[in-house]
């Protein structure tokens, strides 16, 4: 099942916690399946004794978020281990410690789902939400699970007021998403870039303004090389807090 792309209607859904009890059932990605399963019974031998979640995930945070985050997919013994954005590996490490040092969450840390995590504001979401084999989605993968990212901001579009994108694959993703939930992008289209920062007007009179921000991903690959530091990180979640108005 996946969700109606009507905006206006957002597939029926009254909630996001509606919503999110079909995506976790969602099976519309055969690869992606097949890949989230073989990795939930292979497991990761430090994780031998966990149970794997091995399902789409979720969307976190609250339903009324102002703040709205968004990533790439989740990692395959991170993500699709715990059942929750970000949670249980090093890219969530460096995220939630810099969320958590700007006052967007209650900890530092995030383990599993029963570690007492609250997001203040923020809520955290993926243009794919099923691990990807390498960490990288196919067109038709990304395309397949957009609606549900379309549905998600139809939801949240009563108190959204900023999006902070982690990466190009989430900015390439969500910028035609934005446009068809009811938001003006510019042409051209702008490119990705740390630090971008954009005033999206509404197209529709139950849209308010939106703020636009672009971050490097909190990959392992950028966060071990320096290209994101945590000082960058706190400094762009930082603005894109203030003009969410947190």
């Amino acid at each position: 099942m996946t969700a109606h792309p009507d905006p206006t209607s957002p597939g029926g859904y009254r909630t996001l916690a509606e919503m999110d009890a079909d995506l976790v059932d969602c099976r519309a990605c055969p690869r992606l399946v097949a890949w989230r399963e073989q990795v939930a019974r292979e497991k990761r031998a430090s994780f031998r004794d966990e149970t794997y979640w091995g399902r789409p995930v979720p969307g976190l945070g609250p339903a009324d978020a102002k703040l709205l985050l968004v990533g790439l997919a989740p990692a395959a013994h991170g993500g699709n281990r715990t059942g929750r954005m970000f949670t249980g590996d090093r890219s969530g490490d460096f995220l939630f410690a810099a969320m958590h040092a700007v006052g967007l969450t209650n900890q530092p840390f995030a383990i599993d789902r029963d570690d007492g995590l609250r997001l203040l504001g923020t809520r955290i979401s993926a243009p794919v939400h099923c691990a990807p084999p390498d960490n990288k989605p196919t067109p038709t993968e990304r395309d397949t699970c957009r609606d549900w990212l379309i549905t998600e901001l139809g939801l949240l579009a009563p108190t959204v007021r900023a999006v902070l994108v982690l990466g190009a694959f989430g900015w390439q993703t969500l910028l035609p998403i934005l446009a068809q939930t009811g938001w003006s992008i510019p042409r051209p289209r702008p490119k990705f870039g740390h630090g971008v920062h954009l005033s999206l007007p509404p197209q529709r009179p139950d849209r308010r303004p939106l703020e636009l921000f672009g971050c490097y991903h909190v990959s392992q690959q950028n966060t071990f090389t320096k290209r994101l530091t945590p000082a960058m990180l706190e400094a762009v979640l930082t603005d894109a807090k203030e003009a969410a108005g947190l």
